[in-house]
């Protein structure tokens, strides 16, 4: 039996990645969340599972649990609560990663950093592989996640070749799906609550800046996957979804997806948002097989479910 730690346990990508890690029966799983971005009924119907366990914690506070193996996903992803409070987003990133690289450290735990393709910043090399270093302002309204996620990388490769960590690092791309929170300002969610409202869909700059959407669950079979694999290989890789799509295309499949009359409207982009954004995923295709099943249209189908049945 495993017992595994999943920091931000009650977000979006945590609720998810701890039911999927409770379908495997030799698994006990702990969701560790402040709550702040998160929302404990994203993991209500776990509660009743005798294997689950829910603490109310701060990753920038230390902790001591008895665990095998770590998922670092503990921090604010949507710009508006990142933006909120940004001097504790970079604490999170960064002394969370320090607590959490501590704990594995002590309790000799495997532990796998949940990073972002915003590490890449306003990328001048398309599309994005993980050799590229990327090109981000240090000074920006986005700074202290894009900057918070590129330390804690650089924290997880010293732990390794200084103590000796087990460590593995993803950098996330655009995913979406159910339990994305309403008013969390992701452009997938943002869309589909703006068209079922048949409020005006707001596009910032032209909508011909480009992302690539990777539905949930595809996500989180490869960083399961990668956590799982016996290599020393530690990353970082990309995980997401290689389609790409020009804002613009987005929203009027959702419109079309909604039967919406909504109408388009566009608004000043801002500071530092990255006008192409799609991974190169041959590491993680080589590594772990990744290879997303589920394509825009049928991802966002099952989104706007979710969001017609609040």
């Amino acid at each position: 039996m495993k017992r595994i730690l999943v920091t931000g346990g009650a977000g979006f990508l945590g609720s998810f990645l701890c039911e999927k890690l409770l379908a495997e029966k030799n698994n006990e799983v702990i969701s560790l969340d402040n709550y702040f971005s998160g929302h404990k009924k994203n993991i209500e119907h776990l509660l009743a599972n005798p294997r689950f366990e829910a603490i109310r914690h701060d990753v920038t506070q230390p902790i001591h649990l008895e665990i095998d193996e770590i998922y670092n996903f503990a921090c604010p992803a949507s710009p508006i609560h990142y933006q909120h409070n940004p001097v504790h987003t970079i604490k999170t990133c960064v002394m969370g990663a320090i607590n959490m690289l501590e704990l594995a450290r002590n309790v000799k735990a495997k532990i796998i950093q949940a990073s972002t393709s915003e590490i890449y910043g306003d990328p001048l090399v398309h599309p994005q592989n993980e050799e590229y270093f990327g090109n981000v302002n240090t000074m920006g309204t986005r700074s202290c996640y894009d900057e918070g996620k590129r330390v804690a990388e650089t924290l997880f490769h010293d732990y390794r070749q200084q103590y000796g960590v087990e460590i593995k690092i993803i950098r996330i791309f655009n995913t979406y799906g159910p339990r994305m929170a309403i008013k969390d300002g992701r452009v997938v969610s943002n869309f589909i609550v703006q068209a079922l409202k048949g409020e005006d869909i707001s596009i910032y700059g032209d909508g011909k800046q480009t992302r690539s959407f990777c539905y949930v669950d595809d996500l989180i079979e490869g960083v399961i996957n990668f956590m799982n694999l016996d290599s020393k290989e530690f990353g970082p890789i990309n995980l997401g979804n290689p389609d790409e799509f020009t804002i613009l295309e987005l929203a009027k499949k959702i419109i079309e997806l909604t039967n919406s009359k909504s109408k388009i409207i566009f608004k000043d982009l801002p500071q530092n948002d990255p006008m192409q954004r799609k991974p190169v995923i041959k590491k993680a295709e080589r590594l772990i097989n990744f290879s997303p099943k589920i394509d825009l249209e049928a991802g966002l189908k099952k989104t706007i479910k979710y969001f017609t049945e609040l």
